[in-house]
């Protein structure tokens, strides 16, 4: 598991959350269609990180404010959408988070924060995938999702719905743009901002229509998680873990200058 050591973010989680001892509360039943819960949703696997509150079915969401380091912003923003719901940190039945790929100080923010929240309220934590909370958000029958992975690369997952269910088709996958896989037969959309970002992806996709979801969203991390909170399949806080599909963090200089960058 990942935790959030000594950093702004302690700071932020106490002195927001942990004033006070707080009862905790009953876990959501099995009932899927009206799914009675209360449950937060932290992304933070792009630059566009985004927040929201699965409250009874009625979802609540804010974004990160533009520019800003969202290891800074999300705490706050996650208690102003509280306050806002009339909520107390421990009406929380679970949180979920935005679990990878994406980039790896984002998915370590999430991951904490998340991870951070779930032991002081003894809640559990549910990850969901990035790719196929954007796959679930465009809402197409079969979907291949591309996210810029930065230096010169995206993540890729094809996805196709099947009843309620998003089935993975392979495996998640990252490499340069030239190389990304197509979608199979079929009648297949494409979504992410992996897309518009690299020329040679999008001349290779001309063929199938672009959606608009171009990020994760924590709002679509929250509808998947919700369902799966209400099936018991929550997980124990010391279980939660970054997903990062590739172990580079950076290119170094030589290598940004080799394919045109700047030092």
């Amino acid at each position: 598991g990942l935790f959030v050591h000594k950093s702004s973010l302690d700071t932020l989680f106490f002195a927001f959350f942990l004033p006070t001892p707080m009862p905790g509360r009953g876990r959501a039943g099995p009932g899927l269609k009206s799914l009675p819960m209360n449950l937060l949703a932290l992304e933070t696997a792009t630059d566009q990180g985004s927040v929201a509150l699965w409250r009874d079915g009625v979802l609540l969401s804010r974004e990160c404010p533009a520019g800003e380091q969202s290891s800074l912003t999300l705490l706050p923003l996650v208690r102003a959408m509280m306050a806002e719901a009339g909520l107390a940190m421990a009406d929380l039945d679970g949180i979920a988070f935005g679990a990878g790929p994406g980039a790896f100080t984002g998915l370590r923010v999430a991951c904490g924060v998340a991870q951070g929240l779930a032991v002081a309220l003894d809640r559990p934590v549910l990850p969901v995938v990035t790719l196929e909370a954007m796959a679930d958000a465009d809402g197409s029958p079969q979907v291949a999702v591309y996210l810029d992975a930065r230096m010169n690369e995206v993540y890729c997952g094809a996805y196709r719905r099947v009843g309620e269910v998003l089935e993975l088709q392979g495996a998640i996958t990252v490499c340069p743009p030239a190389e990304a896989p197509l979608p199979a037969a079929g009648d297949w959309a494409v979504c992410g901002n992996g897309v518009p970002a690299y020329p040679a992806l999008s001349q290779r996709l001309a063929a199938w229509p672009l959606g608009g979801q171009r990020v994760p969203t924590a709002a679509a991390v929250a509808r998947l998680a919700a369902p799966r909170l209400a099936r018991g399949e929550g997980l124990d806080p010391a279980l939660a873990a970054p997903l990062y599909i590739r172990d580079k963090v950076a290119l170094t200089v030589a290598e940004r200058l080799a394919q045109g960058g700047k030092a």
